[in-house]
């Protein structure tokens, strides 16, 4: 039984050793262009709490610093200018994620056509 519960415990631990290190740090995503009025969202798990020319997630879980959470704000608020946590979203990866936010103005305008 005394190995059962420390192979459990080795387990656990490996777990929250592997766990990403941005796991419950604040995600941000910087605006190319401010808000104008604040809006709250939930996207990668998380809210996202948006004011002038950025997006705060402070709870954030390790699936928020993403791509697809990405695309989902630029998709609410328009075009990402970055997306960090402890570490910054590549040029490759940002420009993926204002492909929707790009597509949606595209569209706009041959709607006002």
């Amino acid at each position: 039984m005394t190995r059962l519960t420390l192979a459990a415990a080795c387990a656990a631990l490996t777990t929250l050793i592997a766990a990403p290190a941005f796991a419950g740090e604040p995600v941000v995503a910087k605006l190319a262009q401010p808000v104008a009025q604040p809006v709250k969202f939930i996207a990668g798990g998380a809210m996202f709490n948006c004011e002038a020319d950025a997006c705060v997630a402070r709870a954030a879980i390790s699936q928020t610093f993403s791509t697809d959470t990405c695309k989902a704000v630029a998709a609410k608020v328009g075009p990402v200018a970055a997306f960090t946590s402890t570490r910054a979203m590549d040029d490759a990866r940002l420009s993926a994620c204002n492909s929707v936010a790009l597509a949606r103005a595209a569209g706009s305008q041959l709607a006002t056509k």
